[in-house]
Order: structure tokens, then C-alpha cells, then sequence
């Protein structure tokens, strides 16, 4: 056959052959979002993520919810994921679209919430002439996510997408952005299913080493003081977690503490719970972390507000950590057993080992350690006294306890501030998954887009947002994507005029000189509630404060704030000041008396 003949037969089979079908890089993007279970997306849009914006109008799959700012939809993408316990999901523009998302993506991280950030970059040829919106996107959020890319190839963006999911809700999770030039979106590639694609790069541990295991239940079993401390990481493990956890728990008899992300991993109406630790948490938990001889440590980091003063931190305890992320074992304290794991695995081994070897506690010197902790449970430490009709922050949030904690589908957002710790001192947890507050970085302005995320997660549900009135007015603008979308969140204001843990933390340690603490020229939240077409109510004394609460939960369209003025002179107690040790805390007035006559 000539040359010109088999030349002829080549390009007659490669016509034949089946071609493979090629989508846009926007369409790949939809595919790819709708074949990882996505059907919700906060963002704002802007040039570079046009083509994204474009697809999104021409399918129903994958719904938007337009926010006002890009920190917002960061927030509200952390309370969709903490809420529902999928992965967030979030778009936005370069440039300032990528710098004022940064905020959220670092919240996440240090909270390790899921998500995956998409942000629209200069197309490819334009990245490095400090284009129009152009910013090092990669750069800036490689310190503030768990892992970033910069899609160069459209035949990639499958695979980055895809893997992107597996390492944000994989191990420990966290937020990863994908930067998306613009002529990737327009340029055409091939599409990969999620089970085309290879994940090796990315494996965590999930499953402990039996050998820690055994060491652990045999450090248990021996215990006197036992406690266990556990953290945000036993709710990412899953429902399953909690549950073990709390079958574990109560076939030891141990007293449990929670950090205030764990808030939820075990029913705080159960006796063994010994409520919050650390720096405003129970006279109880913080003594018996303090006092005991073995510690169960799970899915907790031992953070700077929980362990205090490093060197006086639990100091005559054995400890135990059980932790996914391997770089957090000994980053802050010394561990005797450290177990890398899925905290519902490990636990689950744990408790399977227990039963095996029908192990029990030292009844009588539990017996003990019980009685030593409800010596420190008289203390009642989080005592206040609500006397006239100025409304205490806490009789507020005890009466706002007493008519919704009882609901079945309820679900608590903060900002961050007195308001925050008053929250998790008086508003008892049963079920995980229904606390969503800003953590490890302490962001204010965190609530209310986090509450819109959650009631978009879940939208049959009562979601309340337990706010102050300095805090709020930072992300104060989605109220508005609340009103679009009807979404019946509700602001649960404490009012009292001030930066309250600031003007704290002035009174107490920087000689009462309040710089720049007092919240001046404040907006009538009843009337802005109003401006942005929302419900606005006012709690003045406490005369007022059921009603306005019933009124708040009657209304189910809309968004409503409630403007509880508050005494603008009290503290949240108990303290322990920055770089102290567990056992010197800062009592209340009234508990601090008592706390002197058992002296």
C-alpha cells in the first residue's frame, strides 16, 4: 500500500473514533460542583468569574445566594458546613473579591470547617503585570487555607476541583481555593468523574494504632482523677463520634469537659458534664483539668485559651491525644500516648478494648474525685445577681434558654465578645452540629452571616443569632441577603453600649482606662431592622423580655433583630487571666464572697 493509501486509513479511523465531548472550564466547574453533592453557593459576583456566574443562570442545580460582602459569604459558608456537616462552598471575584474573603478562609482553618473557595483570577497570559483586580491570590491565602491551587490547564480543573473536596472534609478538615484565571473558564477541556480521579497525594490516618490503644485503656483503667477533654474535633468526625463518645463516657463514670468548639459533642444535661473550660469556663472544669491524674484528650488542640500557663497546665497528669492531624500532637503540650485517628475510630477502639477486657474504674477513688468535684460544683460559679429592671446579659439568655432549648430543630450562631461566652455558658447543648461560633480566630461580625448559612442549610429550622451591638455592625449588611432570600433568622442583640470583653479586660487589667471601647453614635436597630425590611423589637427592663422573645419567634418570613438593652457594667465570669493556670480564675463578686467562706 502506498504511503498516500495508509495515510488515507489513519485519518479514516481516527474520524470513526468516539470523540471525547469537551466542556467549557465554567461548565466543568457546575459538573463538577453538582457531582460533589453541591446544590448550595455564596458569592458575589465580578469580572473574572463572569463565565461561572453565566452558567450558574443557565442550570437549577447549583442555587447562589447573593451576599453583600465577601467575607459574608465566607461565614455563611461555615455555618451551612458546621450545620449540616457537608462541605461549604463559596465564589468570588480577584483581587479585593479574594483579600476580603481571606477573613473567612482563616476563620475556617483555625476551626477546621470544609470548604472550598473559588476565586476568579486575570486570565493566564495577564497574571504577573499587576493587571486590573489582579492580586497573588495563592500567595495570600497560603497561610490561611489548608491547601490552594492556580488552575493553569482547563484539563486539570476537573481533578483540582474534585481533589479539592476530598482534602477539604478529609482528616482534618479545612477551607481550600482554587484561583481560576478567567480563560480557563472560557477554554475548553475534558471532564473527569470524581472516581476517575486519583487522591493518593492525600491520605490521612483514620484508624489507630491498636498498640496506643491498648496503652490508653490500661492508663484508664489504673486512673484516680480521670477526665476527659474534648474538642470541635469529635463533631467533624460525624454524629456517629458523639455518640460513642457519649456511650464511652458514661461506661466509665469520668467527669467530661468540652473547649467551646466541642460544645454539643456531649449532652451538657448529662451529670458527668462539667460544663465549658478555659478562660470563662466552670470553677469545675477548670479545677478538675487542673487537679487530675490521666487526661483523654479528643479532637482538642490544646489551645492557648484552654491550657493557660503552659508550665502549670494539668500538671500531674498522664495524657492522652487523640488527634487526625498529626502536626497537632505535642505542638503545644507534651503527650505521654498519642494516638493519630479519626476521633469516632479511636474511641470506638477505645470502648471495644474496654468491654473486651471488662474493665472498671477505681470505684472508690472515683468515688472521690466525684466529691471533690462537687465541692467544686457549690460553687456555683456562674452566680449573678438580676435584681430591678435593668435586664442582666445572662438572666436574658436564661430566659431566652427557657423558651427555645427544649426545640428539636435549633440551631445557635454568635458573633464574638461577652455575648459569645455568656452564650456558652448558659445555653446547654445536647446534640452536635447546633453551635456555630467563631472560635480559634475570634472574628467578630461571624454570627449573622453564619446564621443566614445556617438557615439556608436548613431552612425548616429555628436559627438564632446570639449577637452584641459592636460585633453585628461589622457585617451588619447581610441583613440584607437575609430579606432577599426570606430567611426567618433571628438577631438576638445584647445591647450594653460597649465593646464589653475590651472595656473587661480595660477594668480589670489596664487600670479602668477605657480607650476607645464605648460604641458610640449606635444605629436605632429597631428602625434598621425596618430600613432592611426585617422585624425590629426592643427588650428595655425585664418586664419586656418574654414578650419581645414571643414576638421574635412568631415571625417566620423574614429576618427579625431584637434590641435587649442590658446593664452595660457587668463581666463575664468566671476569668482566667491571659497566662494563668487553670486554678486562679477571677470569680464574680457574689461567688468570690462564698468562695471566701469556704476558705
Amino acid at each position: 500500500m502506498s504511503a498516500t493509501g495508509k495515510t488515507e486509513t489513519a485519518e479514516k479511523k481516527a474520524a470513526d473514533k468516539p470523540k471525547t465531548p469537551t466542556m467549557t472550564g465554567a461548565e466543568i466547574i457546575i459538573k463538577a460542583l453538582v457531582d460533589q453533592g453541591v446544590d448550595t453557593v455564596f458569592g458575589y459576583p465580578g469580572g473574572s468569574v463572569l463565565p461561572v456566574f453565566d452558567e450558574i443562570y443557565q442550570q437549577d442545580k447549583v442555587k447562589h445566594y447573593l451576599v453583600r460582602h465577601e467575607q459574608g459569604a465566607l461565614h455563611a459558608a461555615e455555618g451551612y458546613a458546621r450545620s449540616t456537616g457537608k462541605v461549604g462552598c463559596a465564589l468570588v471575584t480577584s483581587g479585593p473579591g479574594a483579600t476580603n474573603a481571606v477573613t473567612g478562609l482563616a476563620d475556617a482553618l483555625l476551626d477546621s470547617i470544609p470548604l472550598v473557595c473559588f476565586t476568579g483570577q486575570v486570565p493566564t497570559f495577564l497574571i504577573g503585570t499587576d493587571a486590573f483586580q489582579e492580586a497573588d491570590t495563592v500567595g495570600i491565602t497560603r497561610a490561611c487555607s489548608k491547601h490552594n491551587y492556580l488552575v493553569k490547564d482547563v484539563n486539570e480543573l476537573a481533578q483540582i476541583v474534585h481533589e479539592a473536596f476530598h482534602v477539604a472534609r478529609s482528616g482534618r478538615p479545612g477551607p481550600v481555593v482554587i484561583d481560576l484565571p478567567k480563560d480557563v473558564q472560557f477554554a475548553k477541556g475534558v471532564y473527569k468523574k470524581p472516581d476517575e480521579c486519583d487522591y493518593k497525594a492525600y491520605q490521612p490516618r483514620v484508624m489507630p494504632d491498636m498498640n496506643a490503644i491498648e496503652a490508653a485503656v490500661d492508663l484508664l483503667s489504673k486512673a484516680k482523677k480521670p477526665i476527659f477533654y474534648t474538642g470541635g474535633g469529635v463533631i467533624n468526625a460525624g454524629p456517629q463520634a458523639s455518640k460513642s463518645l457519649t456511650e464511652f463516657v458514661r461506661m466509665t463514670g469520668f467527669p467530661i469537659t468540652s473547649t467551646l468548639m466541642g460544645l454539643g459533642s456531649y449532652p451538657a444535661n448529662d451529670k458527668q458534664w462539667l460544663g465549658m473550660l478555659g478562660m470563662h469556663g466552670t470553677f469545675e472544669a477548670n479545677h478538675a483539668m487542673h487537679d487530675c491524674d490521666v487526661m483523654i484528650c479528643v479532637g482538642a488542640r490544646f489551645d492557648d485559651r484552654v491550657t493557660g500557663k503552659i508550665d502549670a497546665f494539668s500538671p500531674h497528669s498522664k495524657k492522652v491525644h487523640i488527634d487526625i492531624d498529626p502536626s497537632s500532637i505535642n505542638k503545644n503540650v507534651q503527650v505521654d500516648i498519642p494516638i493519630i485517628a479519626d476521633a469516632g475510630k479511636a474511641i470506638e477502639a477505645m470502648m471495644g478494648l474496654w468491654k473486651e477486657r471488662a474493665c472498671k474504674p477505681d470505684e472508690k477513688a472515683l468515688k472521690e474525685w466525684w466529691q471533690q468535684i462537687d465541692k467544686w460544683r457549690s460553687v456555683k460559679c456562674l452566680t449573678y445577681k438580676q435584681d430591678g429592671k435593668i435586664i442582666k446579659p445572662q438572666y436574658a439568655l436564661e430566659r431566652l434558654r427557657d423558651r427555645v432549648m427544649g426545640m428539636d430543630n435549633l440551631f445557635i450562631t454568635t458573633e464574638v465578645g461577652q455575648h459569645q461566652m455568656w452564650a456558652a455558658q448558659f445555653l446547654p447543648f445536647t446534640k452536635p452540629n447546633r453551635w456555630m461560633t467563631s472560635g480559634g480566630l475570634g472574628t467578630m461580625g461571624y454570627g449573622l452571616p453564619a446564621a443566614v448559612g445556617t438557615q439556608v442549610g436548613n431552612p425548616d429550622a429555628l436559627v438564632i443569632d446570639v449577637a452584641g451591638e459592636a460585633s453585628i455592625l461589622m457585617t451588619i449588611q447581610e441583613m440584607s441577603t437575609a430579606v432577599q432570600h426570606r430567611l426567618p433568622i433571628k438577631i438576638f442583640v445584647l445591647n450594653n453600649q460597649w465593646m464589653g470583653m475590651v472595656r473587661q479586660w480595660q477594668e480589670l487589667l489596664h487600670g479602668k482606662r477605657y480607650s476607645n471601647s464605648y460604641t458610640d453614635s449606635l444605629p436605632d436597630f429597631v428602625k434598621l431592622a425596618e430600613a432592611y425590611g426585617g422585624v425590629g423589637l426592643r427588650a428595655t427592663n425585664v418586664d419586656e423580655l418574654d414578650g419581645v422573645i414571643e414576638e421574635m419567634l412568631k415571625v417566620t418570613d423574614r429576618p427579625t433583630i431584637v434590641d435587649v438593652n442590658v446593664c452595660q457594667k457587668e463581666n463575664c465570669f468566671p476569668m482566667i487571666p491571659s497566662g494563668q493556670p487553670h486554678n486562679q480564675m477571677i470569680l464574680s463578686p457574689e461567688v468570690d464572697k462564698f468562695v471566701q467562706g469556704l476558705v
